[in-house]
């Protein structure tokens, strides 16, 4: 009987195992599966198992370790500066003033807008011959001549993650501001009549109350921006010579520049390994289980 009863929530739950079954499963399944088989479209009848082939052949691209370092920096960079603006914002938004709600819908609007139409807007402002960046340091006299931003080896990189922190600080700003919002005003009331100026209040009383927050949503946003492709493929296409291609829009533009969906797949399951191990580290480095525990 009790078996039974442990038993039926998983039956309740079973439609939604199915659809992520199908959805995930048979994809992850199906890219291991190509990860160690010759697999090109272009020769689809030479199909073959090619064992760890793929795998030699992402270690022996003289491209990849630069293309890793490039994704590295794009990540602590991009989350850093979208964590500390987030951060900013919401504690300007904590308190009431006038208007408020107007402009919390204005600083919040990015969000709201897709990879595609953020990276159209920043192509253009930083485009080297009409872009506005151009045009504004020109005539402030910062610079003499136009630059190619997106066309500058270690320039490049930089539009993305500036295009990319505009787009994530909302994100950041929404689930900070709610957890700040629901820090009890007793704890506040009594760290101030022991003493506590504003900084160990904060260091002490809202870090505490708002860590679980801070810990997933840094999660989440790591994962996401380890996954943008679209922004860096819209605007730089991984140029020049691949100096602004992190993992992912590498992953992306080769699949399908060259068809070959072994080599793409087992990149992939080397994304995904190291993307597992991170979040494992990450969850054991944050006591993530004992966040807020302290308060």
């Amino acid at each position: 009987m009790k078996s039974r009863k442990k038993l039926e929530p998983h039956l309740f739950m079973l439609p939604a195992y199915i659809v992520l079954l199908t959805c995930m499963g048979y994809p992850l399944i199906n890219t291991l599966r190509l990860a160690f088989s010759n697999y090109k479209l272009t020769a689809k009848n030479k199909i073959s198992f090619a064992g760890f082939d793929n795998f030699s052949k992402i270690f022996n691209d003289p491209q990849i370790g630069m293309i890793a370092m490039n994704t590295l920096k794009f990540v602590v960079i991009t989350l850093l500066l979208q964590l500390t603006l987030g951060f900013i914002l919401a504690l300007a938004l904590k308190k009431p003033f006038k208007g408020r709600g107007i402009y919390q819908a204005f600083v919040f609007t990015p969000w709201a807008f897709s990879g595609f139409l953020v990276g159209l807007i920043f192509q253009w402002m930083f485009n080297g011959e009409y872009g506005l960046i151009n045009d504004v340091l020109l005539k402030l006299g910062l610079i003499e001549e136009k630059i190619s931003f997106l066309g500058t080896p270690g320039v490049s990189l930089w539009t993305v993650i500036v295009a990319l922190v505009w787009q994530g600080i909302p994100f950041f700003g929404i689930m900070l501001l709610a957890a700040l919002q629901s820090v009890p005003e007793e704890l506040m009331e009594a760290a101030k009549i022991d003493g506590a100026n504003a900084l160990g209040r904060f260091w002490n009383v809202t870090i505490p109350c708002i860590k679980p927050t801070i810990v997933v949503t840094v999660l989440l946003r790591t994962i996401w921006i380890f996954n943008n492709a679209d922004l860096i493929y819209i605007m730089t296409k991984g140029g020049p010579a691949n100096t602004s291609d992190t993992l992912s829009s590498y992953m992306f533009i080769k699949a399908y520049s060259t068809l070959d969906f072994g080599f793409v797949s087992a990149l992939g399951v080397l994304f995904m390994m190291g993307l597992t191990i991170y979040i494992l580290w990450f969850m054991k480095i944050t006591k993530y289980n004992q966040a807020g525990d302290n308060v």
